[in-house]
């Protein structure tokens, strides 16, 4: 499968039904995946979410029709899929810099959003060793921090000589690093956890659901080959997988001198 060519099929769909609900489901056939699966590629190839993307684009035509078409503001904000006049002239506003009713008034200032259109030729060539594991249900408990994608490979492992110089002593070595999004495709925050697998007072409790997971390798405990690890997945394989992943939070379990980048899938 060719993930360049299938993105470019779902851009075009996307693009010929900008003026009709689109659904996630049938975007997400046309990928093999779930839909979960389809935000996290789609996201992570054009760097911008599916919903935000498909915003975008509706905008952009919406300035265009008021211009050229004479339609009035609540038909075009129905016919892009707002559900009212004015939840449409606040988005317009936004993205555009006028309200829709300036247009209408001869005030012809837009912005475009131009569609997106993916290298088709691109080739994944680096060979990423994996397996696949069963867990029952994980009750951790650990501490957390909040941040975001800018700043998680530097904050990451401040907090984790924090944690060790505050805990180290008083118990075992953390087994496990967690990363929960407050919500993977609108935002870039996200929390970052240092987990025990036994119950510490103070500690917050995380429950894991059973699940499968990919797990990828890494003969290190060092924050660096732990980020290029992640970044293998995300770069190299998620592109070109063909597993449903999970909406939980990823893992990394620290055993033996080695770390486990664990993604949870269907």
């Amino acid at each position: 499968m060719n993930i360049y060519k299938s993105l470019n099929q779902i851009i075009s769909y996307i693009e010929e039904h900008l003026d009709q609900p689109i659904p996630y489901t049938e975007l997400a056939k046309m990928l093999g995946v779930n839909v979960y699966t389809l935000q996290r590629i789609f996201s992570l190839i054009t760097n911008i979410s599916l919903s935000e993307y498909i915003r975008k684009r509706r905008l952009s035509n919406a300035g265009f029709d008021l211009y050229n078409t004479g339609e009035k503001v609540i038909d075009v904000a129905m016919k892009y899929q707002y559900n009212n006049a004015t939840s449409f002239s606040r988005a317009f506003q936004a993205f555009h810099g006028v309200k829709p009713s300036e247009v209408k008034r001869g005030v012809h200032h837009f912005k475009n959003f131009p569609r997106i259109t993916l290298d088709e030729k691109i080739k994944m060539n680096q060979d990423i060793s994996y397996e696949i594991i069963e867990l029952d249900e994980l009750v951790l408990y650990g501490k957390g921090i909040k941040t975001d994608e800018k700043h998680v490979n530097q904050d990451a492992p401040n907090f984790w000589k924090y944690i060790f110089d505050t805990y180290n002593f008083l118990y075992d070595s953390a087994m496990y690093g967690m990363t929960s999004y407050e919500n993977r495709f609108e935002s870039d925050l996200l929390e970052y956890w240092i987990l025990w697998d036994y119950k510490i007072d103070g500690f917050q409790e995380m429950v894991i659901p059973k699940s499968k997971w990919l797990v990828f390798h890494t003969t290190s405990t060092e924050a660096c080959d732990i980020q290029k690890i992640c970044n293998d997945f995300y770069d190299e394989f998620l592109p070109s997988c063909k597993f449903n992943l999970r909406d939980i939070p990823e893992l990394e379990y620290y055993h033996d001198g080695v770390t486990d980048f664990m993604v949870p899938i269907e």
